[in-house]
């Protein structure tokens, strides 16, 4: 069964505490990206070592391996 990326939209990524969420996923990533450079983070994925995504302090974050850092939540 194919995904139904509209109603996946609709239902949870449009919800207003994962709108919340994702910007400061993003922020950190522009955060990284202005210290580090762009390609210096290409490929990677932002960790968050306290795993709380709201803190966003440079001591908080690393970047990893899109493999290590999405292993890490299982």
């Amino acid at each position: 069964m194919a995904r139904d990326y509209k109603k996946e939209y609709r239902e949870y990524h449009s919800r207003p505490d994962q709108m919340k969420k994702r910007a400061k996923r993003n922020a950190a990533r522009t955060l990284l990206t202005k210290k580090l450079g762009a390609s210096a983070v290409a490929g990677k994925d932002v960790d968050h070592k306290d795993r709380n995504a709201n803190n966003n302090s440079l001591r908080n974050l690393r970047l990893q391996s899109p493999s290590k850092n999405r292993g890490r939540n299982k």
